[in-house]
């Protein structure tokens, strides 16, 4: 499982994250979506080493918030549900491009 801590600098909302592999890297929240009834977010790394490795890379876990509003992140470990949730943040993206065509 990811660890997670949000900061709020500047106005951005980053969320840092260390990896299993026992690097660090900052990420920005993209989106938080639903599937199902599970809340998921997508994260953009942004420094680091994952940063560059593939351009266009981007993150997905399950998301949640404690009663105090705290957020936690887990991974999904199950391939379907990955599937799932990747195919409705491939919809969002497609979704964001058809809006902004419009405009």
């Amino acid at each position: 499982m990811a660890e997670n801590q949000v900061n709020n600098d500047d106005n951005d909302i980053l969320v840092t994250l260390d990896l299993e592999d026992g690097t660090r890297t900052d990420c920005e929240i993209l989106t938080i979506f639903t599937v199902g009834e599970r809340d998921y977010i997508a994260l953009l790394p942004i420094t680091g080493e994952e940063s560059g490795k593939d351009e266009g890379e981007v993150y997905l876990y399950r998301y949640a918030e404690d009663a105090d509003g705290t957020p936690s992140l887990d991974n999904i470990e199950d391939d379907d549900e990955y599937e799932a949730v990747a195919d409705r943040f491939d919809e969002l993206l497609d979704e964001a491009e058809f809006d902004e065509a419009d405009e």
